[in-house]
């Protein structure tokens, strides 16, 4: 099934890494040369979505100005013959169609995804958090679309996270069905007991859902942390109709986490042609004084 429409969360204040985000939007913060909502957007534009919807929230204009075109900008570049600049910042505003909205009250990332109700129709979709970025040989998002509708109503990237952790994240009960892809029948979002916890893989960023989300979403009531929890929308969907889980093929870097952000600058700065052989040479100087 075809695919088109995504929406990104981007409404967290980013508290993990302040004071960083005080007044910098953590989907602004740079890998190399590129903030991370454009490798998102990027990601999503290159499993075949025209249609994206961008959810912020007050202060995150930086990341509207990001996609917007910038006449004065080019036309400094165009002066200055500097072409290949140019073409880089003309591209960003012509990715894909990206409009915005708010969440004007901090009610959780399913009360975040319920805003996107309008935008969506009666369309599945894709969900893209906006502070997980995914380095993959095949877009993660499309790994997810290419097994939508396969299995079940629905489809969530997931991997194993260490036994530590879970609590962090949500728990899935989850059946092997062949390769990467497992049956989904149950979720429980932020497990706080071992009893609780379904398995050691959870959601990680990326899910692609049939509209009747919005319904569910609805009439959730708030549940952990006191937010409207999208996990708790999707548990019906999976109890009821089932899931598909992918164990996507990729690197994630979380960049609402300090060590991630620190990952992603390292690890693609590794291979970005422009710093690769310079930042390798720093790293060996640097790790003979460790």
């Amino acid at each position: 099934m075809k695919i088109t429409k995504a929406v990104i969360p981007a409404a967290g204040l980013g508290t993990r890494v302040l004071p960083a985000t005080k007044n910098m939007p953590k989907e602004m913060f740079p890998i190399v040369d590129k903030p991370t909502i454009q490798y998102i957007v990027e990601e999503a534009v290159e499993a075949g979505i025209t249609d994206i919807l961008i959810i912020t929230n007050r202060g995150k204009g930086l990341i509207e100005d990001h996609f917007d075109a910038s006449p004065e900008l080019e036309a400094q570049l165009e002066k200055s013959g500097k072409t290949e600049f140019l073409e880089t910042v003309r591209a960003i505003s012509s990715l894909a169609n990206i409009t915005f909205i708010r969440q004007k009250e901090m009610k959780g990332l399913g009360h975040a995804v319920l805003k996107a109700k309008s935008f969506v129709g009666n369309e599945p979709f894709a969900v893209m958090y906006g502070d997980g970025v995914i380095v993959s040989k095949t877009p993660a998002i499309k790994q997810l679309i290419d097994c939508y509708g396969e299995y079940g109503e629905g489809v969530v990237g997931v991997k194993p996270v260490p036994e530590e952790d879970i609590h962090k994240y949500g728990s899935l009960k989850v059946e092997n069905l062949h390769d990467n892809v497992f049956k989904c029948t149950d979720m429980k979002e932020k497990p706080q007991t071992k009893e609780e916890v379904l398995s050691l893989y959870s959601i990680l960023d990326r899910c692609v859902l049939p509209a009747e989300i919005f319904e569910i979403l609805e009439r959730t009531k708030p549940g952990a942390g006191g937010e409207i929890q999208l996990t708790d929308a999707m548990r019906e969907i999976a109890v009821t109709k089932g899931m598909t889980a992918v164990e996507f093929e990729g690197k994630r870097y979380d960049m609402g986490n300090k060590f991630g952000i620190l990952q992603a600058q390292i690890e693609v700065g590794l291979e970005h042609p422009e710093t690769k052989d310079q930042l390798r040479e720093y790293i060996k100087e640097i790790a003979k004084t460790l």
